[in-house]
């Protein structure tokens, strides 16, 4: 398409063009191989907002978790050297979670390019792995095609697109009549072929004991996953990033899988002869079962039997494909498999309900979830982090119909706070909360005067036990003594205040319920800090090998400290074989 642009300067263009795409926002902060942009982004503020966050870290995270909740395209900016450098976390992060994201990268002059001029660095080496697209303008005319480009690649991709700019190109005038490549990204239909939804329907057929492992790609297919399940009588199963998707207490769901899952969700994996993968890439091969046959459906093709050897690929939307194949089979009336897990997965929520209700002191985590239930609004959208506080989330809170986000492939730390400022952009309207432990709220916590900066009124709830506590865990679990897990003591309900936010700090089980009452009340910023016990999150179900391991370190910690640091043998013993 044709577009006289009247001497317009190329930031200016460009700025349209982000308007033109559907952008309302962008994380970054403003210097001085960025800074012509950003005045035309100062032109523009009612069109783009511009939220200056205090670390790029952040800026790359929250636009990634942007993406994540709405699909939509995610922005961030940085200058060069440093601040590229700092975007890496981010954008990895959507690189491993298939999250569309544009990040507008500055550099030095054009002229300067090459030279090792002050804070240069290659910037299209260091960004080659993370980005499906990137590329540098070496012409302002070149611009505006490479803009197109670079959103177009990162909404085909599931990806990053790095766009790199000498700052001078962006106060350099577009002249005349110049040609764009067209805007907008057409995504297509795929549907599988008709002969492999028929073997897919035969194994079905075959199958005694069918269970469904569903992942992030059902996200706009809960009916139609929920309807192939009954039709079939199939358990479903989620991955991490599928929490939320069905409710977690609907009679078909037994919950997550792996090491922060449920015992019933372990056994079921173990015991089917038939596994129905569904927009899921599964990575943990040793909780899939050995020489069972698999159905697979991926909308990419090249994801087909990549973690898991199938019996037959399905390649396909998930929500065109399950409705496909839900009219091709007979339903079923009933199926034991399915009963039994049922029971079973009925006992194990009655056993975490015991768990969550205890009134002791002191505190510990499923407490805080048991109260947090109480507090979460339905439609709201739950930003975790990762450690100890993934399991406590994944198990302990059920949802609903509440949206869940965190960094699942690349388990970043410090993904709780980016996630809940960004859900709160996509969402101004919804309740937000953020959920972390003290050893990844504190990698990005400076970022919480940005939830006060533009009046976020987003939730914190700090699990503080002073500890790294999945890697306290984790050392454990090996058979060694603990070495530097452990964290300072810190007040984060006094670091809220200094923010200019609200603070709670809770110490005890009567303290637990009027404060989280006050802290959900507030219209503005809070940090709920929780000081919890520190304790093991066990898994759903243990092996004898970890049993084994855990063993050796309460060996060896007895004599090299002589304390004795026992799990709860009670649940413990519960969650063997």
């Amino acid at each position: 398409m044709s577009l006289m642009f009247n001497e317009k300067r190329t930031g200016d263009v460009m700025a349209q063009q982000l308007v033109d795409w559907g952008v309302d926002h962008i994380y970054g902060m403003p210097g001085d191989s960025i800074n012509e942009l950003i005045d035309d982004l100062r032109k523009r503020q009612k069109d783009i907002s511009f939220v200056q966050v205090r670390h790029e870290e952040v800026g790359a995270l929250a636009a990634a978790s942007y993406a994540k909740l709405t699909g939509k395209l995610g922005v961030c900016l940085s200058i060069a050297g440093p601040g590229a450098v700092h975007l890496m976390n981010g954008l990895y992060d959507a690189k491993a979670d298939k999250a569309p994201v544009l990040a507008l990268v500055g550099q030095v002059h054009s002229d300067e390019v090459g030279t090792e001029a002050f804070q240069e660095i290659n910037l299209e080496r260091m960004f080659d792995d993370v980005a499906v697209y990137n590329k540098r303008a070496e012409t302002e005319a070149q611009l505006p095609d490479l803009l197109d480009q670079a959103i177009r690649e990162a909404y085909a991709h599931s990806g990053v697109a790095v766009l790199i700019v000498p700052d001078d190109l962006f106060d350099k005038k577009q002249k005349g009549d110049v040609r764009l490549t067209s805007r907008g990204y057409y995504k297509p239909d795929m549907v599988p072929k008709t002969v492999h939804m028929m073997e897919a329907k035969e194994l079905i057929d075959q199958s005694e004991k069918p269970l469904i492992l569903a992942g992030k790609g059902t996200v706009d297919a809960r009916d139609e996953l929920i309807n192939f399940a009954e039709a079939i009588k199939s358990p479903i199963v989620l991955s991490l990033l599928a929490k939320g998707i069905i409710p977690d207490n609907h009679p078909y769901c037994l919950g997550q899988h792996g090491q922060i899952g449920t015992k019933p969700a372990y056994h079921a994996v173990k015991e089917t002869d038939l596994l129905i993968l569904i927009g899921t890439q599964f990575p943990y091969r040793d909780f899939l079962p050995d020489h069972v046959k698999a159905i697979q459906i991926d909308y990419r093709p090249e994801n087909l039997g990549k973690y898991y050897p199938i019996e037959m690929g399905l390649a396909g939307d998930a929500k065109e494909t399950l409705t496909a194949l839900t009219k091709l089979i007979k339903p079923v009336e009933e199926r034991a498999y399915l009963n039994e897990y049922q029971e079973k997965m009925n006992n194990w929520r009655v056993a975490i309900q015991e768990e969550k209700r205890s009134t002791d002191d002191p505190l510990h985590a499923p407490q805080v979830m048991y109260e947090l239930e109480k507090h979460m609004q339905p439609g709201a959208v739950i930003s975790g982090d990762v450690g100890n506080v993934t399991v406590w989330l994944t198990r302990f809170l059920p949802l609903v119909d509440q949206k869940f986000i965190i960094s699942g492939w690349l388990a970043t730390m410090g993904s709780g706070l980016p996630g809940a400022i960004a859900a709160q952009q996509a969402y101004p309207d919804k309740q937000v909360i953020g959920v972390a432990g003290d050893g990844g709220f504190t990698m990005v916590m400076h970022d919480f005067v940005t939830a006060v900066k533009y009046d976020l009124p987003i939730k914190m709830i700090i699990l503080n036990n002073s500890k790294i506590g999945m890697i306290k865990y984790e050392q454990e679990q090996m058979g060694h003594v603990n070495y530097m897990t452990n964290l300072g003591d810190m007040d984060f309900a006094k670091f809220a205040e200094a923010c200019g936010g609200e603070g709670y700090r809770i110490e005890s089980y009567e303290e637990l319920g009027p404060k989280m009452e006050q802290a959900f009340v507030s219209k503005k910023p809070v940090i709920i800090d929780v000081v919890i016990e520190d304790q093991a999150p066990l898994p759903g179900h243990i092996d004898y090998q970890s049993a084994v391991n855990f063993s050796k370190y309460i060996v060896k910690n007895f004599f090299e400290t002589g304390s004795l640091d026992l799990p709860d043998m009670k649940k413990a013993i519960k969650r063997l074989t």
